[in-house]
């Protein structure tokens, strides 16, 4: 979808499918987090009637050098997947800026700012959970690449800092290093909803492996990871993180891409991404900005844990993985 069509399209140009109804919310559901040896993990307790299925959007915003302008498509793009009866709804990775080293201190903000002051204004508004992509934030005189969440009554519930800075150099093709101007984050982030617990990461942290099975064993059913890859990993890597992240760990991955724009000084690969436990990729979109929608089913992740046990079976008297910090 170009810039002038109408945003809320489905994935591949089809129309969103028709939203679920939007009753009242239901009652959390709680999980249980890693194993121990001999221990089975995670499990979902039911704790009053969770929902089995819910709707998650994903905006693949087209990001311009205005912010202003930023802010007001991303609002006017969640207000649209709030109709299309979303109830969990993520911007890309740095949706109110460029993607870029030199950028981040220009567009840098506190926490709370002007743009998650209109996150939690527009979450309100339409009543859902909004994961706010990502932003440059300045706090104590250092940047980070950091998320912030709001709940349906527009408060933030969690903020995340990226742990693992996207430091690369691939001879000839890329070479960027976010640790010129950012500082990473030291602490994980989940936040629960009446449907499940979401665990957060964003961009290169999904390369690392350990950080979502850490997420798992902390009872999180969904991934969700703003990215921006770029035209050289994009088409390597993307997808291939995303089914081997949910295939590893039993649980929904969703990457949330900015649309590319190719006059742009780092060219984002695009693609926003739902994929499966079962390592299906169930909806994605091109590089246009769009708007991806898909009805995250539970049942079905309870399913495939049931049919295929993997928790139950780890060797926990051989290796584990474990978090340092709470």
């Amino acid at each position: 979808m170009g810039r002038g069509q109408r945003p809320g399209r489905g994935v591949r140009g089809c129309a969103a499918p028709p939203p679920p109804a939007r009753g009242p919310a239901p009652p959390c559901a709680a999980s249980v987090g890693g194993s121990a040896p001999g221990r089975a993990a995670p499990r979902m307790l039911p704790r009053g009637r969770a929902m089995a299925t819910f709707r998650l959007a994903l905006i693949q915003l087209q990001v311009s050098s205005i912010k202003s302008e930023n802010l007001a498509r991303a609002c006017g793009l969640v207000r649209e997947a709030a109709r299309q009866g979303a109830r969990v709804v993520s911007l890309p990775e740095c949706f109110n800026s460029p993607y870029g080293t030199k950028y981040f201190p220009e567009y840098a903000e506190k926490i709370p700012g002007e743009s998650t002051q209109k996150l939690s204004e527009v979450a309100k508004e339409c009543s859902v959970y909004l994961i706010g992509g990502s932003i440059p934030e300045e706090d104590a005189g250092k940047l980070y690449n950091t998320c912030a969440v709001f709940g349906p009554d527009g408060t933030l519930l969690v903020k995340y800092r990226k742990l693992h800075l996207f430091d690369i150099d691939i001879p000839g093709k890329i070479t960027f290093h976010e640790s010129k101007t950012l500082t990473p984050g030291d602490s994980f982030s989940t936040f629960d909803t009446p449907y499940c617990r979401v665990g957060l990461g964003i961009c290169y942290d999904m390369r690392f492996a350990e950080l979502a099975q850490i997420y798992a064993q902390r009872g999180c059913q969904l991934l969700v990871y703003p990215g921006a890859f770029n035209m050289t990993t994009g088409p390597a890597h993307w997808e291939l993180l995303q089914r081997g992240r949910a295939v590893d760990n039993q649980l929904y991955v969703a990457t949330a891409s900015p649309a590319r724009d190719e006059q742009a000084s780092y060219v984002a690969w695009g693609h926003s991404t739902v994929v499966s436990p079962w390592g299906e990729v169930v909806a994605k979109a091109g590089a246009e900005e769009t708007v991806v929608y898909s009805d995250i089913d539970l049942k079905k992740l309870a399913e495939i844990r049931q049919q295929i046990p993997i928790f139950n079976q780890k060797r926990s008297d051989l290796y584990a993985v474990e978090a340092k910090k709470p």
